[in-house]
């Protein structure tokens, strides 16, 4: 088994994201949210504003506990109300920031802007595949080490 060390082979967040993100509308029930996430496969969506411009996730994780177990309804409780704490990255960022800001805010998807517009996500997954191993079991063990 080889261990891979020094830099990264992408140098920007551009260079390692995962292009294009779906985005679930502010005002859009919490229902479609659901829906959106099964047929795109995916377990996040970036929530977009009216004005295009990025307001925040929702996780799956998100609705089940902040809808689901509080006894709200996944009709008309819109993702906008799940909206929390702001934290992205823009796409000319170094991997090693994006990193940092994964680790601070213990996240493991990470929305990328560009020109106010959100261009792609980093997940999990793209950072398993641009790391080099250590750098991989560092963050891993930042991230799910305070849970």
């Amino acid at each position: 088994m080889s261990v891979h060390s020094g830099s990264t082979g992408a140098s920007t967040v551009r260079d390692m994201m995962h292009p294009g993100a779906e985005c679930i509308g502010e005002n859009d029930s919490l229902l479609k949210a659901t829906q959106m996430m099964r047929d795109l496969g995916v377990g996040a969506l970036p929530i977009c504003g009216e004005d295009d411009r990025l307001k925040g996730i929702v996780t799956d994780r998100d609705i089940v506990i902040k809808c689901c177990a509080e006894g709200k309804d996944l009709r008309t409780t819109t993702a906008g109300e799940l909206a929390q704490g702001l934290v992205y990255v823009t796409a000319d960022a170094s991997v090693d920031e994006a990193l940092q800001i994964m680790e601070r805010n213990q996240i493991k998807r990470l929305p990328v802007i560009d020109n106010r517009r959100i261009v792609g996500m980093v997940t999990e997954a793209d950072l398993a595949r641009s790391l080099p191993e250590d750098k991989l079991a560092e963050f891993v063990h930042r991230v799910y080490a305070s849970r």
